[in-house]
């Protein structure tokens, strides 16, 4: 009984795409290839963040560094940077793909918006 594993195939790729989404309590990055198939990717909670301290621009910064330095090893030098939501990671996990070695093609700002779609939530009265 026993079962033949299938060998890992290791990729190598020069080009990639990023996928940066900022939420106002987390920020997620995601290297995947030109096909949309994930490589690796990091968030703040898995840099060892916790509880409020996700949302800051340093967690994403720390979050963006660690996913380049992955990105570095299947072999990518090059990315186009697509950026979702609003939070306040957006730009610091930009410069951190950057200040990792990995030059940074295009910046495109994918967050949907609504072209009068569902009725929104109401609007909070603090």
């Amino acid at each position: 009984m026993a079962e033949k594993s299938k060998k890992k195939i290791k990729r190598t790729m020069s080009k990639a795409i990023a996928c940066i989404k900022a939420s106002f309590n987390n920020t997620f990055v995601t290297i995947t290839d030109v096909n949309g198939q994930v490589l690796c990717w990091a968030s703040a909670g898995t840099s060892g963040f916790k509880g409020s301290r996700k949302s800051t621009p340093f967690a994403a910064t720390k979050s963006a560094f660690q996913v380049a330095e992955k990105a570095k090893k299947f072999g990518i030098q090059e990315v186009e940077v697509r950026v979702k939501g609003p939070g306040p990671g957006r730009e610091s996990a930009i410069t951190a793909i950057q200040a990792a070695g990995i030059t940074v093609k295009t910046i495109e700002d994918v967050t949907p918006l609504p072209h009068n779609g569902c009725r929104p939530r109401k609007k909070r009265r603090v």
